[in-house]
């Protein structure tokens, strides 16, 4: 038998005991969220008639994803970085802040204080020895082409195995990890290796929630960036690799057309030479443009938790 409750007076009001509306103490904001929260969830107990058993199992798969700290990897699974996007795209619209290039999704796994250098820095640590090098370039500009010289540009991404380095402790400290100053045109070189894509651990708690919408963990080859200049609005993105057979179909929903950028293989010796290097490599070019903004709150990127994150 189905019984429904939620609109009746002695749920709404043990909603809003539940929710602290009769408490003076605590933050007026996080009640009205709790309160709408919880309002959808026991709405949705009611209209699914949601078994005891179907809500502990809930709660068993919620304690193992905080114990495994998956949370991180399952909210752009559930596209909630990608609405944030939506929503940040459509305030820059509403506010005339338009052009430039796309932000994406910043993940979970940026470090903060990684090595810094002018205009070009190694990242890999050289032991890899099966990796193809990626020598990734480009040049830092305004919606109107010119060059912002000493643009900061931060970059972080997988080795070839698709793990990053400080959540996988095989790697040295920052590898496939540096901040890097734009030259006086704007542009900025790394010497790198191709990354892999990842995958959820097939017997995570994460693989086990997406298996239940019967939907993969896959994530194409990719690399992050924050990108930053004073006067400029701060851009988080990253690149997808073409080619990659999940270059469109990214569980995390971040890829965008414009971001999908061609890795093209240099065999040429005298063009590797003029790069210090001894055999084939390639090449990932990404320019970038920034729009410019007066707003100072636009020029830094948001506050989050993120790893050995400054207080």
């Amino acid at each position: 038998m189905t019984v429904k409750i939620f609109d009746t007076p002695d749920v709404q009001d043990f909603l809003k005991t539940v929710s602290g509306f009769d408490q003076a103490g605590g933050s007026e904001r996080a009640k009205q969220i709790l309160h709408r929260l919880l309002s959808d969830v026991y709405r949705l107990i009611d209209d699914f008639d949601v078994t005891p058993e179907e809500f502990w199992g809930a709660i068993s798969q919620l304690n193992a994803l905080g114990k495994e700290t998956q949370f991180g990897l399952l909210a752009p699974g559930l596209g909630f970085d990608h609405y944030l996007d939506m929503r940040l795209d459509a305030e820059d619209e509403a506010l005339g802040l338009t052009g430039g290039t796309p932000r994406t999704i910043e993940g979970p796994l940026y470090v903060a204080g990684a090595p810094e250098a002018e205009g070009f820095a190694r990242m890999d640590d050289g032991s890899d020895t099966e990796a193809e090098v990626m020598w990734l370039t480009g040049q830092v500009r305004d919606v109107n082409g010119n060059p912002v010289p000493g643009a900061k540009v931060e970059i972080w991404h997988a080795d070839t195995k698709g793990n990053y380095s400080f959540f996988d402790p095989t790697q040295s400290e920052y590898h496939l990890r540096r901040t890097i100053h734009a030259d006086a045109d704007g542009r900025y070189s790394a010497r790198s290796i191709i990354p892999s894509g990842y995958g959820c651990p097939p017997d995570s708690p994460t693989q086990q929630v997406l298996d239940l919408l019967g939907r993969h963990g896959q994530r194409p080859a990719h690399i992050h960036f924050f990108i930053s200049a004073p006067g400029h609005k701060h851009l988080t993105t990253q690149i997808n690799l073409a080619g990659d057979p999940y270059t469109y179909d990214d569980f995390a929903f971040a890829t965008r057309e414009e971001l999908v950028i061609d890795a093209n293989r240099i065999e040429d010796a005298a063009e590797a030479e003029l790069r210090g290097l001894e055999g084939p490599f390639t090449e990932v070019v990404f320019d970038v443009e920034l729009a410019r903004t007066d707003a100072a709150e636009l020029q830094s990127r948001h506050k989050r938790p993120r790893a050995l994150e400054d207080a």
